[in-house]
């Protein structure tokens, strides 16, 4: 053999040992390195995951009451698995079922189809898990029905009926508390992506309320049992099953019995302003206890039967939940309706007067008008109430002596040429009470509302100059009014600035003043206190199923307001004089509990296109009892008329459930916190809610219902 040869050969022979190195090299890195990482990834392909959702915490009142619960319910569901060895791949199966349970065919087949069997523009209502997972058909279903499934089950392959915990209301005072609690839902591919928290397909997840802020705590933990399967797709054996394991409960500040008395005074109160002639189309009511800013109490109206969800929503109940013409029950507005505070604002006035200098117990005049500029500025009802002192103007809602302050204190800063260093007092002492911020209350989606300061003001121009310079080319047709046109024309010309009539109508909390319920009870419950904000907070607790304390929620101080004792003192006199011989005092005429308060009543744009009818809104803030405040409690009713004769007798109504009145006496037997609110954490009570719901006889997997 030559040379060159025996060189090509060694050539060749080290070229193949490498190759059968290299390969035994990789070979013993994936079966021995990386065996485990290919084991379970092998395993994953031949297994499938069925998941036990875990009982949901119950989420009760200051009591331990339930107010939302899993309760025991039957559920009808399709195995999916048993169904497609059918000849017919259940269709009959399914046929049959939809009649007995009065459901269209079409709809079950469609739920019952896995989200990747169906076009992409045709997936609404399918099933988002696997086809070894039950497939939910009827939530709570009767008693009836259910026991005709089980006693033919012949009849029904693949059809199951299974006792599962359903999110359940129980509603013992009648309270309602709908957008206080929230509702849950199935999880969403957004859910599925979150890589903070392992979810499972066929969970139930909390999306608003309560339900998705403590959603952590209520959950617990699934229990998953993981099953190997052939290509076949036939079970060959179970591999692991971990058990579910119960969430923890969640205790609120909220009274069910004081809710139910709230949502009953409120929808009295929409009531009494349709029965005046007054639309009355929605509205909201708070209470806070002052010291701590717990809410005892929020109530939204129009509400919603919180129940249809685990029902199963129909398209025409989701198109009420956000119609107009309904209301808009969806909408929580003691934290997302954003009105004009009207007089009610006065309080803060008084904090700007004071500031900027102005005698508390002075006398001022109020006229039947007051002209700014070129336009004509009337007090309230149009009627002059002479000189008079600042209390009594409080007292009576005189508007016009709040024009005149606020005018001189707006060209004291310059007008519509501002100096550098302005004053901006009533915009301050706005900003001091917390108007344009969100309360950072425990609950999700809470708006912050307006304050139409300077800052304010340049960058709602910036955004909207385009249209208003615009505005004959831009709006639509039904629009082109002469009013309109002309608030167009001065907003293109000088919208940026703080116009004269902009400080005037702030002054007695209107123009493009926006505030929530919420954030005027704790207002008010901050006068009460002499300027101490405490955030609300609707948690008190969260304790485990049995009964241990896990995280408690204190009181937390969020601001403070700094004003001379004599500002309070003033204001404290002020709005007890507003109850007992001002705009209230018809509402409040022999009730035995003394309140302060005020009454405000908002002139609305928006109705009318022309500007020419405006609708009231109706207002109440208050405090009480007016000696050792305890409560603050804030009515708003949307196209409600006048302050005090919709949201005043509202208010004196959630009063009299708080005390225990009756007629013009106190009955201390029938008030809600006879002893004070609860300072201890409540023991969780769920006997009563379970009691509710009557399985007896029932057979569930052979099991016997007790």
């Amino acid at each position: 053999m030559s040379l060159r040869a025996k060189i090509n050969l060694i050539i060749f022979q080290t070229l193949v040992f490498s190759l059968l190195f290299a390969l035994f090299g990789r070979l013993l890195y994936l079966q021995v390195l990386e065996n485990g990482k290919y084991k379970d990834a092998a395993i994953s392909i031949q297994s499938r995951d069925i998941v036990t959702p875990a009982v949901r915490g119950a989420i009760t009142d200051i009591n331990g009451i339930p107010m939302v619960v899993d309760l025991p319910g039957l559920v009808v569901s399709i195995d999916r698995s048993k169904l497609d060895k059918l000849p017919d791949k259940g269709s009959s199966v399914l046929a049959k079922t939809a009649a007995l349970f009065s459901l269209e065919y079409a709809d079950i087949y469609q739920r019952t189809r896995l989200c990747g069997e169906l076009p992409k523009d045709n997936r609404a209502g399918c099933w988002n898990g696997t086809r070894y997972q039950p497939i939910p058909l009827v939530g709570n279903a009767s008693q009836d029905l259910a026991l005709k499934v089980m006693e033919n089950s012949d009849q029904y392959p693949g059809v199951e009926v299974q006792s599962v915990p359903i999110r359940s209301y129980p509603s013992l005072e009648g309270e309602n508390t709908a957008h206080v609690l929230g509702y849950v839902g199935s999880v969403t591919d957004e859910d599925l992506n979150n890589p903070d928290i392992n979810y499972y397909r066929n969970e139930v997840v909390g999306k608003t309320g309560l339900e998705v802020k403590y959603n952590e705590y209520l959950r617990g933990i699934p229990g998953v049992r993981t099953v190997l399967v052939n290509r076949k797709e036939v079970v060959t054996k179970e591999s692991k099953n971990i058990k579910a394991v119960a969430g923890n409960n969640l205790i609120t500040n909220i009274d069910s019995k004081l809710q139910a008395g709230v949502e009953k005074a409120l929808e009295g109160a929409i009531k009494r302003a349709r029965a005046s002639g007054y639309k009355g189309d929605s509205g909201a009511a708070v209470v806070l206890e002052i010291k701590t800013g717990r809410v005892l109490a929020m109530a939204s109206y129009p509400s919603y039967d919180p129940t249809i969800w685990q029902k199963g929503l129909t398209v025409k109940q989701a198109e009420d939940l956000f119609s107009e013409a309904k209301g808009v029950p969806a909408l929580s507005r003691p934290l997302q309706g954003l009105f004009a505070p009207a007089s009610t604002f006065k309080s803060v006035s008084v904090l700007a007067a004071a500031n900027a200098g102005y005698s508390l117990d002075a006398t001022y005049n109020c006229p039947a008008t007051v002209e700014i500029g070129n336009r004509t500025f009337n007090n309230f009802d149009s009627v002059a109430a002479g000189r008079l002192p600042l209390d009594v103007g409080i007292a009576i809602s005189c508007d016009s002596l709040w024009y005149q302050i606020a005018y001189d204190e707006w060209v004291r800063d310059g007008g519509l040429k501002p100096k550098s260093n302005t004053n901006d007092h009533f915009f301050n002492a706005a900003k001091a009470f917390g108007v344009g911020k969100s309360t950072g209350i425990d609950l999700p989606s809470e708006l912050s509302g307006r304050l139409p300061n300077r800052e304010w003001k340049q960058n709602w121009y910036d955004q909207n100059k385009d249209f208003y310079c615009n505005y004959k080319q831009r709006a639509k047709k039904s629009d082109l009014t002469p009013y309109l046109i002309e608030i167009a024309r001065e907003n293109c010309i000088d919208g940026n600035k703080v116009r004269a009539g902009d400080a005037v109508n702030f002054s007695i909390g209107q123009g493009d003043t926006l505030v929530t319920p919420l954030r005027l009870a704790e207002i008010y419950a901050a006068i009460a206190n002499n300027g101490t904000y405490y955030r609300p907070q609707v948690a008190r607790a969260v304790v485990d199923v049995d009964g241990k304390v896990l995280k408690e929620f204190k009181p937390v101080v969020s601001d403070t307001v700094k004003a001379e004792q004599s500002t309070w003192d003033f204001l404290h006199r002020a709005l007890r004089m507003v109850v007992t011989r001002g705009t209230a005092a018809g509402a409040f005429s022999g009730f035995p509990v003394a309140v302060s308060g005020k009454t405000g009543t908002a002139q609305v744009f928006g109705k009318n296109p022309n500007g020419s009818a405006k609708d009231d809104t109706s207002w109440f803030a208050s405090y009480g009892p007016t000696e050792n405040p305890q409560y603050s409690v804030v009515m708003m009713v949307s196209q409600g008329g006048f302050g005090a004769s919709a949201s005043g007798v509202g208010v004196k109504d959630i009063y009299a459930t708080l005390f225990g009145v009756t007629g013009n006496k106190i009955d201390p037997t029938k008030a809600v916190f006879p002893n004070g609110v609860p300072t201890t954490i409540a023991k969780v009570d769920l006997k009563k809610a379970a009691s509710e719901v009557d399985l007896t006889g029932i057979k569930v997997g052979g099991v016997k219902l007790k």
